[in-house]
């Protein structure tokens, strides 16, 4: 039976405005991902969107509504991105004040686009929430109109528009969707509408490993903070699903499925082999649930459709993506190798490994007189199937082999950092940081810091988020580590613990 409320909910998005502004986007096939899969998956491309985002839908559809004493007092926004870009095009539209509040560490490029759409930008804080602060605070002062990203009934019902075109455009049976989550409005509009009309299509969300409030929440039957929530998808990373939000997924969601990092970039590049345009990792996140709910379920010849959400990504991160792909897509492996130091030992080595396997790359310095140690990446048809035997392979010829493929610390920084080895290095201890992307933060790290303790590794890479990645070894003796935990907490800064990475033992130490 369906509650009087979800009725009211198709009401509301039958009824909105949002295509004074949006377009209906295609529901396109992916004959390459659909061939791969033995299923059929449509993308429902709201990348095609103006703004390159779903977001104008919501955005646009409150505002429209707003009463004409509300659009002269204004309104305001916090959002390091898309949202941002709806509201301001949609305040450009009306003829509204908007003014937009953005952290300090947002790019460039989003910024730009906000700032072309002529609304009212400010740099506040480092993060969302502070962010948010400063323009409810602001909201509050000036009397403008606060305009919610996700947690509003009229923003939920713009977002159910892309329910109407699924249903319209292919009427034939689907057997699910999938939807990127982050604070809910998405997945609680177009749930309600095709639960509504197509009760037996499941709705399923995805979400980031590192940012499960949906997930958490469903586990739990109620709202759940989260510590933190990754930043690699920053289109999807709260810590909390909305309140309205909620209680609408509880009624129509079936399922949450959870992606790694990997798994995004993996979901990017099949997106651009079929679409030939590039998804942001907000945006590819659904496509990486379908795949991963294949993997795991075995269906065939099934109707799957995933939203493809937003194409607003930067293009410095395109590096890090093409870096993760082959792994999240299973087609390579990271190794590290011990081979003797000796005349002929590489050539074995590439023996050993075969013509039927391409190396991806291969990081190798001298450093020591008996043994060597390679960093070695392989390709694969099938990297579960097809290590395990290159391993035995090695092994079997006597070759120290540890499979480092999922040691993050050796995906970000290590590749880049072989060859550094210290025979004596006394009370190193190896930290792995995120740094927040703004001026200042290597300064007060370092002046937060004992005098007396010595910096003795730094790597630091940026992949175009609002964090930076840093991998530091700090001398510390043994009596000091109660002071080197006060020191981290103090500088607040998010960390993990490295010093026992098998890794790090190999190559750095």
């Amino acid at each position: 039976m369906v509650s009087e409320y979800i009725e009211e909910y198709i009401e509301k998005i039958r009824d909105t405005r949002v295509y004074d502004v949006a377009r209906r986007t295609p529901l396109d096939e992916a004959v390459t991902l659909s061939a791969r899969l033995s299923n059929r998956v449509l993308l429902k491309r709201e990348d095609l969107q103006s703004v390159f985002s779903f977001k104008l839908r919501g955005s646009y559809n409150k505002i429209a509504g707003l009463s004409s004493g509300e659009r002269e007092r204004g309104v305001i926004a916090a959002s390091a991105g898309n949202h941002a870009q709806g509201v301001a095009l949609a305040g450009n539209k009306l003829g509204i004040r908007t003014v937009i509040v953005m952290p300090r560490t947002t790019p460039r490029i989003k910024v730009d686009a906000v700032c072309r759409l002529h609304a009212e930008t400010i740099l506040f804080g480092d993060t969302y929430d502070q962010a948010c602060e400063y323009a409810l605070q602001l909201a509050s002062q000036e009397g403008l109109v606060f305009i919610h990203p996700y947690d509003d009934p009229e923003v939920i019902a713009g977002q159910g528009t892309i329910g109407i075109e699924i249903d319209e455009q292919h009427p034939g049976e689907v057997d699910a969707v999938f939807v990127p989550v982050g604070g809910g409005g998405l997945i609680a509009g177009v749930g309600v509408y095709l639960k509504y009309c197509r009760p037996q299509t499941r709705i399923i969300g995805v979400e980031p490993e590192d940012a499960p409030k949906l997930h958490e929440a469903m586990q739990a039957g109620k709202r759940v903070t989260l510590a933190r929530a990754g930043l690699f998808a920053d289109g999807v990373a709260v810590r909390c699903i909305g309140k309205e939000t909620f209680r609408l997924a509880r009624e129509v969601v079936d399922e949450v499925v959870l992606v790694t990092t990997d798994e995004i970039c993996a979901a990017i590049k099949d997106n651009f082999d079929d679409t030939r345009s590039l998804a942001e990792p907000a945006g590819a996140l659904a496509v990486a649930g379908l795949k991963k709910y294949v993997a795991h379920n075995k269906p065939v010849g099934r109707t799957l459709v995933a939203i493809v959400s937003g194409a607003n990504i930067n293009f410095d991160r395109l590096k890090h993506i093409v870096e993760r792909y082959e792994i999240g897509e299973n087609t390579e492996s990271l190794f590290a190798v011990t081979i003797p130091e000796q005349p002929g030992s590489f050539l074995e080595f590439c023996r050993l490994i075969g013509v039927r396997h391409t190396v991806t790359e291969f990081n190798y310095r001298y450093s020591g007189a008996s043994d060597a140690r390679v960093f070695v990446g392989l390709q694969f048809e099938d990297a579960e199937k097809e290590k395990q035997v290159v391993i035995r392979t090695l092994e079997d010829a006597g070759y120290g082999v540890l499979d480092i493929s999922d040691n993050e610390m050796a995906k970000l920084h290590l590749r880049h950092m072989v060859g550094g080895r210290v025979a004596q290095m006394e009370d190193e201890r190896l930290l792995r940081f995120q740094f927040p992307e703004r001026p200042g933060a290597l300064l007060g790290f370092l002046e937060s810091m004992q005098r007396h303790w010595n910096i003795s590794l730094f790597h630091y890479r940026n992949h175009g988020a609002a964090y930076g990645r840093v991998l530091a070894g700090i001398q510390v003796p043994d009596r000091e580590l109660d002071d080197l935990k006060i020191f981290l907490d103090k500088v607040g800064y998010r960390y993990f613990e490295e010093s026992d990475n098998p890794a790090y033992r190999l190559f750095l130490r």
